[in-house]
């Protein structure tokens, strides 16, 4: 004989998030679409940017070219743009920081969480349209990267594959992001504790120089620096060069940096918002 459910019950079920991975996924991907949607009315933020990584090109590319020579590679564009590339990925997370900080500040957050969604869709949607957003930012740069004369010298499928450990590093980053935008307590300051600490990670590094031109104690940080190990890799890739163990090294970094950091996020989430 079935149980007949009191109304209190019923709407106990009503309100129940609901459960398993692919409902999981699929609210995730409703909070995606949510931000992805805000792009077209604010084409603005698409803008700006692409604006900073295309004056990095042509500022590297034309001032400092001329005068930086690396064994190995007949033009500096070659060496150049997959470092580019890498930053550019890796600059844009800083917009998942600054989106969950904005919407902590405003109680958007504290309204999702009533509705019967997974809890975590959240912040994994919020990832998710950054990483979307950072492949759109990609494209744009792929462009200007072959107008500047940089070409493809590998196969189709090791291009593909460098621009692929680009995007998964990029989607790692933002979950460091997501971690400070949880923790900063207002969106101005977000912005800066998100992309300051940057800086350092992308320009001491192999993106521009050979690492063998630095001191030898800031070579040492650069030569570990997980950065250099993804800009080494997607530079062999896209070369037509063997990684050797750069491109392991460089997906064990992202792989660890999104476990660690979206682990770390989602707890801060539920404590910061509970």
């Amino acid at each position: 004989m079935t149980a007949v459910q009191t109304p209190e019950e019923q709407l106990i079920d009503l309100d129940a998030p609901p459960s398993g991975l692919a409902a999981a996924l699929a609210d995730a991907w409703t909070e995606a679409r949510r931000h992805l949607m805000v792009i077209p009315r604010n084409p603005e933020l698409l803008v700006f940017s692409t604006i900073q990584p295309v004056m990095f090109v042509l500022l590297f590319n034309y001032v400092f070219g001329g005068s930086i020579q690396i064994p190995g590679f007949d033009s500096y564009e070659q060496y150049l743009m997959p470092g580019i590339f890498a930053q550019t990925v890796v600059f844009g997370s800083s917009f998942t920081a600054v989106g969950i900080a904005e919407d902590l500040s405003r109680g958007l957050i504290d309204r999702l969480r009533s509705l019967p969604i997974a809890q975590s869709a959240v912040l994994v949607g919020r990832t998710l349209s950054d990483l979307v957003r950072n492949a759109f930012t990609f494209v744009v740069m792929l462009v200007v990267a072959y107008l500047v004369g940089f070409r493809f010298e590998g196969s189709l499928l090791e291009a593909l594959g460098a621009t692929a450990l680009l995007l998964f590093f990029s989607y790692s980053f933002s979950w460091i992001q997501a971690f400070i935008g949880l923790s900063i307590g207002s969106v101005e300051a977000a912005q800066s504790a998100g992309f300051i600490w940057m800086f350092p990670l992308t320009f001491v590094s192999s993106a521009f120089i050979s690492t063998d031109t630095l001191p030898g104690w800031l070579q040492a940080f650069a030569d570990v620096n997980p950065f250099t190990v993804l800009t080494n890799a997607a530079r062999a890739l896209y070369n037509g060069n063997d990684p050797g163990n750069e491109l392991w090294l460089a997906i064990a970094w992202a792989t660890g940096i999104t476990v660690v950091f979206a682990t770390l996020s989602i707890r801060k989430f539920a404590r910061a918002t509970g």
